[in-house]
């Protein structure tokens, strides 16, 4: 008899290696592309020169859009729905460490029955009965037979192939990944306010450029006026001032009205109803301190929470495929259950009613196995495509960053040559307006000194805005962060 059991056991073995053989493999993890080095300083640089990851209030140092950022914190529907998915998440994660745990059910049961004579249950009920080695209180009820039972039941899955270790870990990257999005859409929310703050300022400065130079052309049309009055002057000159006047006349009202445009986008996102944005009046410079500094390309692309939140779901997808790996392998179940069971209500709470019960199970796929295969097979696709997304997140945030740096050096010297000009013709305005009184000049040269004035003016501020939106993309680029 143990010779035969011991076939019997090597049998079992042997047709679990067999089957042990033909299950698919899971793919490893891919490594990114090797990132190019063009961003990294080649000569050895000191602690001192080295980039640190910048914070997002010593970045932005203009209260106004700080307090703007954190009412979009507390008031945007789209960041409080990113919150509750991160919980969605954890409680998946919760319920995963879980699944490792037996189980435990407390409670009762009551039933009844009423057995056929000519079934084995109503025989076997007879014959009791009939029996001498019972006692009276044992007999059963033959016309209804009831059960009762009170107690606790337990059951536990033994993880011996990893299956629940791995959909605990998929879990758990997937809430890690949840979390870095929603770092990711703090970083894209502040992105817009601040996009949206900035260019209110601008818009400020752009009126506040044609209210200025509007101003100054007051002054040169008094003077064309006086000097048509003593005939120095043609009528086609006061009718080409009082032309322009109107033209910047009208660009002040538009200006006002993208004001309202910009502000009511701002109050919207901020869960505002309506109100002035209080905001300053300069346009952020650019931070040459981090310029200066030398980058760790890898260190910061891989700080950005748009990849590391691709690399979470891509170690995920590694998990998930190595769980429905192991669900061809037998499935092992222990349970147990302890209480009171009797068919007798007046015996029911006595010490001979405890009964209790043991069982082992393993179950081994068969006839499912081929919809186990296709399961692993979408498990494997959805790996390839997470790690396709990760590579994809790399090379967009090397190449954004790439593009920014490059973008802010040249605007450095843009800003320099603009401002230069702009003081030239500061210089030539004031020069027209001499050489037109001392008759050196003609009413067009000193129209037209202003126009350029003004022209080189708006395209300085522009210069500015867009710079400061190349800066505010230059922290979410860097990896910044929020707290």
């Amino acid at each position: 008899m143990k010779r035969l059991n011991h076939r019997n056991i090597g049998y079992g073995i042997a047709i679990l290696s067999l089957m042990s053989c033909t299950i698919p493999k899971v793919t490893e993890l891919k490594k990114a592309q090797t990132l190019p080095d063009e961003l990294i300083k080649k000569e050895k640089a000191s602690d001192a020169d080295q980039f640190q990851q910048i914070n997002l209030k010593s970045y932005f140092t203009d209260h106004h859009l700080l307090e703007l950022f954190d009412k979009v914190v507390r008031a945007n529907p789209d960041f409080q729905i990113a919150q509750q998915r991160v919980d969605i998440a954890n409680s998946f994660l919760l319920r995963s460490k879980m699944d490792l745990l037996p189980s435990l059910e407390i409670g009762a049961t009551a039933s009844g029955d009423r057995y056929g004579k000519y079934t084995m249950e109503g025989v076997g009920n007879y014959d009791t009965n009939l029996s001498p080695n019972i006692t009276e209180d044992q007999k059963i009820n033959r016309d209804f037979t009831p059960n009762y039972w009170l107690g606790a039941r337990s059951s536990w899955e033994i993880d011996a192939w990893g299956k629940l270790k791995n959909k605990k870990l998929a879990a758990q990257k997937k809430y890690l990944a949840s979390t870095e999005g929603l770092r990711l859409l703090q970083v894209e929310l502040f992105t817009d306010i601040a996009n949206l703050y900035y260019q209110l300022v601008a818009l400020d400065n752009r009126l506040a450029i044609y209210q200025k130079n509007y101003n100054l052309q007051q002054r040169a049309f008094e003077i064309v006026l006086a000097q048509r009055e003593v005939g120095k002057a043609t009528e086609l000159a006061v009718q080409q001032f009082k032309a322009q006047n109107n033209n910047w006349l009208a660009e002040i009202e538009h200006i006002r009205v993208e004001i309202v445009t910009v502000e009511q986008a701002i109050t919207t996102l901020t869960g505002s109803y309506g109100g002035d944005v209080r905001r300053g009046k300069l346009l952020m410079p650019t931070n040459m301190e981090i310029l200066n500094k030398t980058i760790n390309v890898e260190s910061v692309i891989h700080s950005r929470p748009d990849v590391a939140a691709n690399y979470y779901v891509l170690e995920a997808s590694q998990a998930d495929a190595k769980a429905a790996r192991a669900a061809f392998y037998p499935k092992i179940d222990l349970g147990a259950s302890f209480g009171l069971n009797s068919f007798s209500a007046g015996n029911f709470f006595s010490p001979a009613s405890l009964a209790g019960q043991l069982l082992g199970g393993l179950m081994v796929p068969v006839f499912n196995k081929g919809q186990l295969k296709y399961e692993f097979k979408v498990a494997g696709k959805e790996q390839e495509i997470a790690f396709l997304n990760y590579q994809k997140s790399i090379t967009t945030a090397f190449n954004e960053l790439q593009s920014i740096l490059k973008q802010t050096k040249i605007y450095e010297r843009m800003l320099q040559l603009k401002s230069e000009e702009v003081g030239f013709l500061d210089r030539g305005v004031e020069v027209s307006n001499d050489l037109y009184l001392t008759g050196y000049a003609n009413y067009f040269e000193l129209i037209n000194s202003q126009k350029s004035k003004l022209t080189a003016e708006l395209d300085l501020l522009q210069f500015k805005h867009q710079n400061t939106r190349n800066n505010v993309l230059l922290f979410k680029a860097l990896g910044g962060k929020l707290d």
